[in-house]
Order: C-alpha cells, then structure tokens, then sequence
C-alpha cells in the first residue's frame, strides 16, 4: 500500500476508535488546530461546519453516538488517496466510506504532516443513501397532489425533481414559461455558457462528449426538455405560483396558469427560481421622457431590429456586456452606461482556474464530493490565489480597459465566484466586449455623467447620447423579495435571508437545507452547485416524509450550535 493510502488508512482507523471512546483526548489529537468539518447530513443532519479542533470535538461527540458511524475505510471503487495542492497546501487527499444508524456514507480526508505523523485538515462526512429507501430505478408519478411542489423548471428545479423521483417522491414543476427549456430559449441569440461542459453535467445524464465546450442556449434549453422528458419528470408549463399559505403540516399553494386558476395542498414547496427572480427596475432620472424602447435585460432576444441604429446598455454585468456585444455585432452603434465598478476577466484561461479540479481526471462524482468537501474559509483562501493569478493573466486587458474609462473593481480580493455566491452578480468573463471596449467601438460613459434623458436620447452636461433603444441589464432583486411578495412578511420574517453566507454557520444561508419555516426549501446556484447539493436536499426531503428527522431543525440544536 502507498504511504499516502496507508496513512489515511491508519487515520481513519483510529478515528473510529476515537468516536467511541470515552475520553475526548485521542479524538482531539488527531486533528490539527485549525482543522475543518463539514458535514452533509451524515452525523447531523444538517448542512453544517465546525471549524477549529475545539469546536470539531464537541460537535462529534454531541452526535457521534446517535449516528451510529461506523466502518471508515478507503473507497476501493473511488479516486484512490494522492497528493495534491489544495488552498496553497501540500495534503493527502483521500476519499473513503462509511455506514450510519440511517445509511450509507462516504467522505473526503485531507491530512497535512505534523511532527512525525499526519493530522485531519479537513473532513467531510456526507449521507449518500438511506437504508431501505434507497434510489429506485423506475418511481410512480405525481398524485393530484404532489407531496413536493417545485417552483422553477430550470436547471435547479429539474435537478432536485429528479433526485427526488429517484427517492419515490411525488413532486411536480410548475413553470410560468411555455415550453421547457424557455427560460434559455427565449434570451438573447448570443448567449452561451461560460463555464465548461464538463462542470455542468446534470444528475444521471451527462451531456453528450461531441457538443461543444461552451454550450449555446438553445441546445441547452433542449436538453432541458429531453431531460424531463426522457426521466418522465412531472412538469407543468405555463404555470405559476402567486402565493402560499402553511397550516396543518400542508400548503395551500394557490397556482395560475392557462386553464385558469388552481390550488393545490402539497406538504412541501421548493424554491427553484434561482439566485435572482424579480427584474430590477431602477428609477432612472427622466427615463419617461425617452421617445424610443425601454427593455430590461430579460426581455432582450436580439439585435436584428437595431442595425444601423443607437442604443444604450446601462449596466456593466454579464447581460450588459453581451448584449452590448450582440447589439454592435449586428451594426447598431452601442454606447455602454457604467454604473458601479465590475470585476472582468478573460474566459480562458482566468474565468476556468476555480474548475482545475475537473480537468484532474477523477470522475464526476468524486470531484463533486472533492469540490463539497472545501470549508468556507479554505475556499475563501483558494479564491484569492486564483484571484490573485487571474489578474497577473489579464494585465494587458485590465491595462487597456483602464485607459478607456473602464472603472474595474480593484476592492475584490476573492474572485468572481465569491461575487455571485455573496451577491449573484457584479463580474463579466471577456468573451470579446472588453476587447471591444479597449479598441474604442464601444464607449463607456460613467452613470454619474447622465444628467436625466430626452425624447432623443441620455443628457450629459455637453451633449445628448443618441438613442433608439434603452436596455436596462440592471440585475434582478434577490431571492428575500420573491419570498416576501409569494408568501408574506410572517413566513418571510421567520426564514430570513436567503443567498449569501451566514459568517458564523460558514454556510449559503437557507440554501439545501430546512428552514424555520416548515415545508419550505430552496435550491439555487449553478449547474455543478445544483446537481451536488439537489441529492443533499432529496435525502432531507425524503427523511422527513419517512419521519425519521423533523421538518424543521430542533431549537435545542441551533442552540448548541450557537
């Protein structure tokens, strides 16, 4: 056996000798200082990590009775133990298994010498499967009432449909568009993904080898609807939700769609719509005056009617530089209005550094274990190194864009990723606007320079900005405001704040997990966040159908976690 295996081999050992001794000491020495636990339902059941020995050892020794783990060894059938760097940190990385009182687990070690042995840096613990309710092959469809009513049928509402379906959990999607796939199909010609394929792979169905790195629109919104189609998904199109009520363990979910109005009693409600729902609509001064079209991003689907005519994009984002892009590709003359600094990077290689992992050569489903299994704050350190390198990379681009007036975000020290997971936005991958921008085709104008508008187009204090078309790519409002407008203040006040991470938790608020409010759940994120955690959020969903955990999390334990 290689030194790496054999170490994580001896570690895990006396870590299971360690859970069930009486004395605290052996499991405290075998965790360094500044160690890390994340666990994924296994011990906890819950979305939750200890970070420090300390507070690692009370956690374990809390819950590690009533788990019932046991049976640590290496995985035979998974990426075997190597070295790596991980956060600027030479460890043995090894990927191993486990049992519990409920299931099946498994997990990831991370182990950095010490003295003359090795110490835990980090740990995984993640519940992968429920004794005797296993995933099945071929469920029963939704029943009049589905037990789970999932709102959005993206790509994050598709996911957790079909992990659930492979649960035997009666769900159903409901959608406002009219045909799977629409939330893709209908946005603007130019749009693709910028990450690449083989991060964003959805659960059970791989994309095809021979489609191309970065996967346009309407091929997506496609697959979208293979998808469904092909796993016998229950999906309701041209349907939404206008509001909910809980009350006796059920909601009543009040729905509209094109047979007219409907109320169904699911127990249970997903939040699928994404990190942003609701378009933000900024009260732009004398923007009632403007003679031409006004559109939010949203609405953008092309540039056909615009050749050879003005328009201004306000907003710096993503949407603002591709359809600033689109416009100018199709012969409109572009003006891009700037409102707050932004983040730019190339997308290759700059925007890929935070997907190495996937390129490594482990499998899918390890390297979606590998990726779960990063604390918040080495992933916080990584991000800066990546950060950090992106910059040097893109010198000459930053270099060019300031000279045109382009005010760049010089505050961020974490990275693109950490822009959407705090805020959902604020950064744009160069997949040629920039290059635009630096050679003089398409002109910044700082939003503080637009005094109001006129028929004709945006005042300045020297002259008028032509204009036939307006696009607002002003972002949307967050995930706090649908829930307020869906379900009111009360529900809203108990759940709190949905996105972005809780400091003290070192978690997504909200995210994958049971909230304060019963029967409520939400799912958001990108393609590879929605196909790791939409298993975590089945299980939860699944556990609580069967009875064995609660529907909310016990007080008595947010107050030993607090």
């Amino acid at each position: 056996m290689p030194e790496h295996s054999a170490a994580a081999a001896r570690w895990l050992a006396e870590f299971e000798r360690a859970l069930r001794a009486a004395d605290a000491a052996p499991l405290e020495a075998l965790f360094r200082a500044d160690a890390h636990w994340r666990d994924l339902l296994a011990f906890t059941w819950r979305v939750k990590t200890a970070s420090g020995a300390g507070r690692i050892l009370a956690a374990l020794k809390r819950c590690a009775n009533e788990s019932g783990a046991s049976g640590f060894e290496i995985d035979p059938g998974r990426t075997p133990p190597r070295r790596v760097v991980r956060a600027g940190t030479d460890v043995i990385e090894a990927i191993f298994r486990f049992r519990t009182a409920r299931g099946r687990g498994s997990g990831v070690l991370r182990l950095v010498p010490e003295g003359e042995g090795w110490k835990g840096w980090t740990l995984l613990t993640a519940l992968d499967e429920l004794e005797g309710l296993e995933e099945r092959a071929a469920p029963r469809g939704a029943e009049p009432d589905p037990d789970v009513l999932i709102v959005g049928g993206g790509h994050a509402g598709l996911s957790i449909a079909a992990r659930l379906k492979a649960l035997g959990v009666d769900a159903l999607i409901v959608d406002r568009h009219a045909r799977v796939g629409d939330n893709w199909r209908k946005r603007y010609q130019a749009l693709t993904l910028h990450n690449q394929k083989q991060v964003n792979h959805f659960p059970y169905r791989p994309f095809p080898a021979d489609w191309p790195t970065y996967i346009p629109k309407d091929r997506l919104a496609d697959w979208l609807e293979d998808y469904a189609a092909k796993l016998q998904l229950d999906f309701r199109t041209g349907t939404e939700l206008c509001g909910a009520a809980y009350e006796a363990g059920r909601w009543t979910a009040e729905l509209r769609g094109r047979g007219g109005a409907r109320t169904l009693r699911p127990r249970h409600i997903v939040m699928a719509t994404g990190v942003s729902g609701i378009p933000n609509m900024p009260d732009v001064p004398g923007l009632a005056s403007f003679a031409g079209r006004v559109m939010h991003s949203h609405e953008y689907v092309g540039a056909t009617e615009w050749a050879g005519r003005d328009a201004i994009v306000i907003g710096t984002g993503t949407s603002g530089h591709d359809i600033a892009q689109d416009l100018h590709s199709s012969g409109a003359r572009v003006t891009l209005v700037q409102r707050s600094p932004t983040l730019v990077l190339n997308i290759e290689p700059s925007a890929q550094l935070v997907y190495a992992l996937y390129s490594e050569g482990p499998p899918l489903e390890d390297c979606d274990l590998i990726t779960a299994s990063v604390p918040l704050a080495l992933l916080r350190k990584a991000h800066r190194a990546w950060a950090e390198q992106s910059k040097k990379l893109d010198a000459p681009l930053l270099e060019g864009l300031t000279r045109a007036g382009f005010r760049l975000d010089e505050e961020d020290e974490t990275g693109w990723q950490f822009k959407y997971l705090e805020r959902g936005g604020g950064y744009y991958f160069n997949v040629g606007c920039s290059d635009l921008i630096v050679g003089g085709k398409i002109p910044v104008v700082p939003m503080q320079d637009i005094e109001g508008f006129a028929a004709e187009g945006a005042r300045t204090k020297n002259r008028v900005i032509p204009a036939d078309l307006v696009v607002l790519a002003t972002g949307y409002l967050g995930l706090d405001a649908l829930l307020l407008r869906l379900f009111g203040e009360a529900i809203a006040g108990r759940v709190g704040p949905v996105w972005g991470f809780d400091e003290e938790k070192q978690e997504l608020r909200n995210m994958w997990t049971r909230t304060a409010q019963p029967g409520l759940w939400f799912i958001a994120g990108s393609f590879a966040q929605c196909r790791i955690y939409s298993k975590y959020l089945a299980l939860q969903i699944k556990a609580v159908e069967e009875g064995l955990i609660p529907d909310v999390i016990p007080r008595a334990d947010l107050e030993a976690v607090a």
